[in-house]
């Protein structure tokens, strides 16, 4: 991109930029004359992805700010009008915002409410921070026809992000999300309207407990057996971080409802934007939740949790099954989807309330062993892209009377997601932290940790293990260097990884197998194991995944855990050649 070019796109953004830090920004730059950081910020337009928006807060047209966040609500306002006509000259349309604990989500999320107000929708803000779970909550229950949590999840603190979410409470998908897009990318006037005119109006109104005390018992509803929990609520002892977002507020009132005893990470428990005792507020990030261990073993926990800043991601470690005093064993988010998909077909093959088409979907990178364990209870595991929304999506058409409609009970993705009610159609870390608290109790009274019942279904289903590899390619160049990583691996795919010969290359590029076009390749490998490949929707990077089972023989499961250990490291090794370290 030239520098006349980089300099008249910065123009109109100073132009069009009411914030004045954003705008004096862009104004600096131009002024020091940094092209390569000008080029950056305004070489491209930021795009809606598998998340919505997403990027590094700051002035330009490729960074989360004010002007990039009214022109975003602007177009869902227009296409929300295009969308549905009746309701938008009637003057019907609603839409719910939260925001969590970042920098600017609040300013964010007020300046979307008033370009909503200013379009004739009115809106819904909530008070202060709040997880995206309850915002999916909020717009079923409120019957809003779209909702936007400002958020960026568990990105570093330079970020920011919003997710623009449908009328069923789910994030787009398409036609929806390109429908958007394009009326993003067609706005020149956008129409605004003052705070207090849009709350005399009636356009604006700001909510708290009247969502939060709903959504409270929605999640307590979903337990199997609160008896339990009353008779022996005093047996388990459960520290939580909310990684200084938005989880402590319900995780806290939820589960010390139940009579749980919680002790919150003190230092972790405020919201707090620049996330100051971690590196990256990331429950799947093993040193996210070291405070939480320390506090753990002091404090003798027998499960630590922790919530991400939007409190969807869920990650927990528990005791270690070792002679070693105090320490603890972190559950990955395929171990922890195993460990719930069991408990609540468990539980409700139990209670004698097994629907007999009994369905759970997973993302068609997680582990294979929750197929099995469907299996085990005759249930069905089905597949879907990577991302909530497709998760949601299956759940829709099963509601429809689509796809061979089955009864879900469970969704869930090896990134910390899970989801074990239909009234949120986004993943739920409250409720995955109200059912553990549950599970833990529940084979305690049996006798076990959840590590022993892990260990158990290991041996029904077989040794699983798996590996993620990532690299990032930051700057206008990155796009393109992960294109041409996918397109070697297209034109040329290996004929083994690992040494383990592929038998079959599914490529998703133009949708496959029912599943919609998606920038995905999976490598079949002769002895069960699957890898996969697919560009971040989110994030500059590149993602690869793999899944491989060993038989648990007679040399047991450290024998089976060695070698998957081993066909594991070598297919990083041959991934590794082709990316780079």
């Amino acid at each position: 991109m030239d520098k006349n070019a980089i300099t008249e796109r910065a123009k109109d953004y100073i132009a069009r930029e009411k914030d004045a830090n954003f705008r004096s920004e862009v104004e600096k730059l131009l002024a020091a004359e940094d092209w390569k950081e000008l080029e950056d910020r305004f070489y491209r337009d930021l795009e809606f992805g598998t998340g919505g928006l997403r990027g590094v807060i700051g002035g330009g047209y490729n960074r989360m700010n004010t002007l990039v966040v009214k022109s975003a609500t602007q177009g869902l306002a227009s296409y929300l009008i295009k969308a549905f006509p009746q309701k938008a000259a009637t003057g019907k349309l609603s839409a719910v915002i939260a925001f969590d604990s970042r920098h600017y989500s609040a300013e964010f999320a007020e300046a979307a409410a008033l370009i909503f107000a200013a379009n004739g929708i009115k809106t819904w803000l909530f008070s202060s921070l709040r997880p995206t779970p309850e915002l999916s909550f909020a717009i079923r229950s409120l019957g809003c026809d779209t909702g936007i949590v400002v958020t960026a999840s568990h990105n570093p603190p330079q970020y920011n992000g919003y997710k623009a979410y449908w009328n069923d409470g789910s994030q787009v998908i398409p036609p929806h999300d390109t429908g958007i897009i394009d009326e993003v990318a067609a706005v020149k006037i956008i129409k605004e309207i003052a705070r207090g005119e849009a709350l005399d109006k009636g356009l604006l109104t700001i909510i708290d407990k009247e969502v939060d005390e709903p959504y409270q018992a929605m999640v307590k509803s979903k337990l199997f057996r609160p008896d339990l929990i009353k008779a022996k609520a005093g047996e388990v002892k459960i520290v939580y971080t909310p990684l200084h977002g938005t989880g402590a507020m319900h995780v806290e009132k939820v589960l010390g409802d139940l009579g749980l005893k919680v002790i919150t990470v003190p230092e972790q428990r405020e919201g707090d934007g620049n996330f100051p005792t971690v590196a990256f507020p990331n429950p799947e990030e093993a040193a996210a939740l070291d405070m939480a261990i320390k506090l753990g073993a002091k404090e003798k926990a027998d499960v630590v949790m922790a919530t991400d800043p939007d409190a969807d991601r869920f990650g927990i470690a528990v005791p270690s099954n070792s002679p070693a005093q105090g320490s603890y064993t972190l559950v990955t988010g395929n171990q922890m989807g195993v460990l719930l998909a069991d408990y609540i077909f468990l539980s409700l093959k139990e209670l004698g309330k097994l629907p007999q088409n009994a369905a759970m979907v997973n993302s068609i990178v997680t582990t294979g062993m929750q197929k099995r364990v469907a299996q085990y209870y005759g249930a069905e595991c089905f597949e879907c892209l990577t991302g909530f929304k497709w998760i949601a999506d299956v759940m829709r058409q099963w509601e429809n009377g689509e796809s061979g409609a089955k009864s879900f009970v469970f969704g869930t993705e090896e990134s910390y997601g899970y989801l074990v009610e239909t009234e949120v159609r986004d993943k739920d870390g409250v409720s995955a932290a109200a059912l553990t608290a549950e599970m833990t109790l529940y084979w305690r009274s049996k006798g076990k940790g959840l590590l022993d019942r892990l260990d158990e279904l290991y041996k029904i289903c077989g040794y699983w293990q798996e590996m993620g590899i990532s690299k990032y390619f930051q700057g206008p160049e990155g796009p393109a260097i992960m294109k041409g990583i996918m397109d070697k691996y297209r034109s040329g795919p290996p004929a083994a990884l690992g040494g383990i010969k592929i038998t079959r290359v599914r490529d998703l590029e133009k949708g496959a197998d029912g599943l919609p076009p998606s920038d995905v390749l999976q490598f079949y490998l002769e002895d069960g194991t699957m890898v996969s490949a697919r560009p971040s929707g989110t994030e500059p990077k590149i993602k690869f995944y793999a899944t491989c089972c060993a038989a648990v023989g007679s040399g047991g499961l450290d024998a089976a855990k060695a070698e998957a250990a081993r066909k594991l490291d070598a297919i990083k090794k041959d991934i590794r050649q082709v990316i780079g370290d």
